[in-house]
C-alpha cells in the first residue's frame, strides 16, 4: 500500500485541516493499519477542539498516539479501526481497534491493537474506548444486586454506562437528561428515562456524566443517604460549585470521581489495559449499542464537521468517521 497517508489535525483552536503523513516501514513488531472508521468523541474531542484543556492537565489529557501540543496544534483521536496490512503473521488481515488520532492509514506497535471479534461490526468497534471507560467505572463502584441506579447525562459515556448496568441482575436503572429526545435513547437501551425534574430520588448508586454544575448538584439531591455519586464528567477548565452542607453532610453521601486513565483500583492488580479493552470490545457483540452511532461522515469532511459538534449546530452521541476510497 501507499506510504502515504492523511491525518486530521487542530491547527489552532476551533480550526482543523487535513495535513499529509509520510508513513514509516513497519518494523517486525509493528503493524501498518489501513483506517476504515474512526469515532469522534463529542464531549472530550470538541473540548479539545475549541482549546479548553486547561494548562495543568496538558500531560493527563494526553491520547496515546498524539502528536502536537495543546492547545494547538495537535493531533488527537482515541477511536480508530482498520485493518492490518503488513505485521506479524497473526494480525496481518484482522479487522483491529487503536486507540489513535483520525488518520488515513498509521504504522504503531503491534501490542497497541486489539483484535476486533468476528461477531462485532467494525462501525461499532469504534466505540471499545467509550465501552472500556463504563467498564472501568462500574469496576470502580459495582451496584449490587437489586440497586436503584441512576445516570445523569445521556451521552456517549452515560449511554454505555447506561446499557452496561441494564444487564446486571435486578438493577433498575434511570436515564436522565435535559434533552427530552434522549427518551427514545434509554427506550433503546432497555433503561427508565426521565427528566431532571422528575427523576426518582432515593437511589442507591448516581452516576454522572452530563459534564455540568446542574447535573452533580441533581445527583446529590437523588442520591439515598450513605448512598455514593460517582463523577465521570470531563469539566476541563471550568469551575463547579456543590451544595456540599445539609443534605451531604448529613446523609453522609460519597462523591468520587472516576478516570479511564488508570484501571480501578478493584481489579488494577488482576487486569491489564489490554485485558479492560478487550472486554470492551467483547461486550460490543450486543447490538443494542448501535444506539450510541448517531452520525455519520466522509473523514475529508473533518475540517468542518468538529465546529459543527462543538456548538451543537449537529446533535450527536458518537460522529461515525468512513474512509472508504482515502
Amino acid at each position: 500500500m501507499s506510504r502515504h497517508a492523511r491525518a486530521f489535525w487542530l491547527a489552532t483552536p476551533g480550526r482543523g485541516e487535513i495535513r499529509p503523513v509520510l508513513l514509516p516501514t513497519p518494523n517486525a513488531d509493528e503493524v501498518l493499519v489501513r483506517t476504515c472508521y474512526s469515532g469522534v468523541s463529542r464531549g472530550t474531542e470538541t473540548l479539545v477542539f475549541t482549546g479548553g484543556v486547561p494548562s495543568g492537565q496538558h500531560a493527563a489529557m494526553r491520547a496515546p498516539f498524539q502528536e502536537g501540543d495543546f492547545p494547538a496544534p495537535v493531533k488527537y483521536g482515541y477511536l480508530s479501526v482498520g485493518v492490518v496490512e503488513e505485521g506479524p503473521t497473526d494480525l496481518r488481515g484482522r479487522t483491529v481497534f487503536c486507540l489513535h488520532p483520525h488518520q488515513t492509514a498509521y504504522v504503531v506497535p503491534a501490542r497497541a491493537v486489539v483484535v476486533v471479534p468476528e461477531q462485532v461490526p467494525a462501525a461499532r468497534a469504534v466505540l471499545a474506548g467509550t465501552v472500556e471507560t463504563a467498564v472501568n467505572a462500574l469496576w470502580d463502584e459495582p451496584p449490587l444486586v437489586g440497586d436503584r441506579v441512576t445516570v445523569v447525562g445521556a451521552g456517549m459515556v452515560g449511554a454505555a454506562v447506561a446499557a452496561l448496568l441494564a444487564r446486571f441482575p435486578g438493577v433498575r436503572v434511570q436515564l436522565v437528561d435535559v434533552d427530552p429526545t434522549r427518551a427514545a435513547l434509554a427506550g433503546a437501551l432497555g433503561v427508565g428515562f426521565a427528566p431532571p425534574a422528575a427523576a426518582a430520588a432515593g437511589r442507591d448508586l448516581v452516576v454522572h456524566a452530563s459534564a455540568t454544575a446542574a447535573g452533580l448538584r441533581r445527583c446529590l439531591e437523588l442520591v439515598a443517604p450513605e448512598g455514593t455519586v460517582l463523577e465521570l464528567s470531563w469539566y476541563g477548565d471550568r469551575e463547579v460549585a456543590l451544595p456540599l452542607g445539609a443534605q451531604f453532610h448529613t446523609g453522609r453521601l460519597t462523591l468520587r470521581s472516576s478516570q479511564v486513565g488508570r484501571v480501578a483500583p478493584a481489579r488494577r492488580s488482576r487486569r491489564s489495559h489490554a485485558d479492560r479493552l478487550t472486554l470492551a470490545l467483547e461486550l460490543l457483540a450486543d447490538p443494542v449499542f448501535d444506539a450510541l452511532l448517531t452520525g455519520e461522515s466522509r473523514f475529508a469532511d473533518l475540517p468542518d464537521l468538529l465546529p459543527r459538534l462543538a456548538d451543537r449546530r449537529l446533535p450527536a452521541l458518537c460522529h461515525l468517521i468512513t474512509y472508504d476510497g482515502e
